[in-house]
């Protein structure tokens, strides 16, 4: 899933294939080459779509969505957390309420006993209110550590589920801010919706059973602005639903933007375009800080308007309450602890305020997290192997294999065989369908219709990781990771001996190499393999397929983009790496398959000719005029 280093824009175009002509055979590079784009291009819905009728992605579906698969597992930290929140919100109602016999009894009474007595509950009240604060907090920020993690998880699980024409259409740098940003985006948020629906809702619940139990009429005098605030909060919703979900679209493009200009830093200082692509980040920034203004300014409106009833309902209660104490009805601690009640809502009730735009803000990403977990792969296969895996080594048949882009052949009624055991070269003008046919066997890409046969067997019958098992591949693109040289040859792998790693690292040329780093395998290969030579690259690859030991080898122009020194190497590192399996060779330089057993040449998606190299130059067909054609350029 990550950019191999090709410059921008993801995917890269198809000019001939965008204006009807010949079929493009090479967008964007895998391991395996570039992948086409498939037919199955529509069955990948946009997870940036914004479509707020869809019943799915309302709020109430989506907090039931995170409460089963993600916060009910930790649902009793969570109920003790409640408890301790309980504990720290009521502190408040009993502080206000302690006013009452502070002002009526231990001042006008002057007891000093009655004063230390009074003042011991109310310092305790605030121990007790730093206690269950801390204890609230390490016991929420343990539920959205832990949320986060399984949901970052997840969700790079089943990315890596998808098939590859889900790649195309979603680039790098979306899927990394999906996998962190917005994840990060709930679990930041999601503390504070926590904090803001448990300590403060309790918290307002006592201070206002303090009020109304002092008097009705002034906790409705209070009140008398709260009806304002009914249309402003449901428009206000909706806005910043949609200002958040625009927001963080506009973080994916960042983040895809720098993922395309770091891996295409080499074009950008050969272009000398530096400049432009900084105006080109600094017009997304600018875009993005455009959106975060909007969503900021709706977020404060709520806080604001809170203010300004609060204020309100404090002058309602200042000209009711104050009269009447005036006037002898009410004493003077009966009005100051309704007083500080209401002064003490106004921080939980702002908080509250702020809790439905910081639960749009959250539900903007959870709705972008959850629109991708909507997304099926394209290609379905059984769990098992319902056919039986090749024993030994297996041929390789196509038989009237159709497939196409949306609108455009790539392949028609392909139809050739491998035989087991013997290198078959395909061959063929840019665009003739030759990746396609990889990207057929190992799972990358599946036919509109026709037949694929592995060892006898329809590939249809394999799992996924059954089918690709069958394959080693080397191609020029090698994908390494910057990890050490031992993680990038094994790939996971923890079944290779000691011995049989030497092996390897002799079959591939690749001893001497490693006997002379400091570090030997333990060196680090730099980000995409930058530490290495091209040719060591393609070695470790080589190594790699080795490993994978499987039975099929598939080469991808595995030496073309080599030194005449370094192909040597290589080639000889391959031609022990064929040994024993059935290889598929793609060529455009066909002096490298002139010995091959076999000669499938392809145009327009289907054979035009095959046979041995002599016998197809003697046929004076395609084949022969491309092999002039080389013959002249060397």
């Amino acid at each position: 899933m990550v950019n191999r280093g090709h410059p921008p824009p993801w995917p890269p175009p198809c000019p001939d294939a965008a204006f009807g002509l010949e079929p493009c055979d090479r967008p964007p590079a895998t391991p395996l080459g570039p992948l086409p784009s498939q037919r199955h291009l529509v069955s990948h819905p946009d997870p940036d779509h914004i479509d707020d009728k869809d019943p799915r992605y309302a709020s109430g579906a989506l907090f039931g969505r995170l409460w089963h698969g993600y916060l009910r597992p930790h649902r009793w930290l969570m109920a003790l957390a409640f408890v301790v929140m309980t504990v720290e919100g009521s502190t408040l109602g009993l502080l206000s309420y302690s006013l009452k016999p502070l002002f009526d009894q231990v001042f006008t009474s002057g007891g000093t006993t009655s004063l230390l007595l009074v003042g011991t509950g109310i310092l305790s009240l605030f121990l007790i209110r730093a206690v269950t604060s801390i204890l609230s907090r390490v016991l929420l920020t343990t539920v959205s550590l832990r949320t986060a993690a399984a949901m970052q998880l997840d969700l790079l699980g089943h990315i890596l589920r998808q098939d590859g024409t889900f790649f195309q259409t979603n680039p790098p740098g979306t899927l990394m801010e999906r996998v962190q940003g917005d994840t990060a985006a709930v679990q930041s948020i999601w503390m504070t919706v926590i904090v803001a629906a448990g300590r403060d809702t309790v918290a307002l619940t006592g201070l206002m059973v303090v009020a109304v139990g002092i008097d009705l009429r002034w906790t409705l005098a209070a009140l008398i602005g709260a009806p304002l605030l009914i249309l402003p909060t449901a428009i206000l919703q909706r806005y910043l639903r949609r200002k958040s979900k625009q927001l963080r679209a506009e973080a994916g493009q960042r983040s895809t933007r720098l993922d395309e200009i770091f891996h295409g830093i080499q074009a950008i200082k050969l272009n000398r375009q530096e400049s432009y692509q900084t105006g080109r980040f600094g017009a997304i920034i600018a875009k993005l800080n455009r959106a975060q203004t909007k969503a900021t300014v709706a977020q404060s409106v709520m806080p604001a308007m809170i203010d300004v009833v609060t204020g309100i309902g404090f002058f309602a209660v200042l000209l009711l309450g104050g009269r009447e104490v005036a006037q002898g009805t009410r004493t003077v601690g009966e009005f100051m602890s309704f007083f500080t009640a209401m002064a003490l809502t106004f921080q939980p009730i702002r908080r509250l305020g702020e809790l439905f735009g910081s639960w749009q803000v959250a539900a903007a990403s959870l709705e972008r997290i959850f629109r991708l977990f909507d997304v099926e792969p394209a290609m379905t296969r059984p769990v098992t192997s319902t056919a039986p895996l090749p024993v030994g080594i297996p041929g390789v048949e196509f038989r009237d294999v159709r497939f196409s882009y949306p609108g455009v052949p790539v392949l028609d009624g392909l139809t050739f065989a491998a035989e087991a055991g013997k290198m078959t070269a395909i061959v063929g003008p840019s665009g003739a369908g030759k990746t396609t046919v990889f990207h057929m066997l190992t799972a990358l890409a599946e036919p509109d219709s026709g037949s694929i046969r592995i060892g006898g067997q329809e590939i249809g019958g394999f799992s996924l990781p059954d089918q690709r098992g069958l394959f080693a591949s080397v191609s020029q693109d090698t994908a390494l990771f910057d990890e050490t040289l031992r993680e990038n040859i094994l790939m996971g792998r923890d079944d290779v001996t000691s011995n049989r790693l030497g092996s390897i690292l002799g079959a591939a040329h690749l001893a001497d190499f490693v006997a002379g780093l400091p570090l030997g395998l333990d060196t680090p290969a730099g980000p995409r393999g930058s530490g290495l030579s091209g040719g060591q690259r393609q070695r470790v690859a080589i190594a790699r397929a080795l490993v994978a030991d499987a039975p099929v080898l598939l080469l991808d122009e595995a030496t073309s983009a080599l030194d005449a020194q370094s192909e040597a190497v290589v080639a000889e590192a391959l031609a022990t790496l064929a040994t024993g399996r059935t290889t598929l060779v793609i060529a455009h330089r066909l002096s490298t398959v002139r010995d091959a057993d076999k000669i499938v040449v392809m145009n327009r998606g289907r054979v035009v000719e095959q046979g041995k190299h002599d016998d197809l130059l003697a046929q004076g067909g395609l084949y022969a005029s491309l092999y002039r054609l080389q013959f002249k350029e060397d």
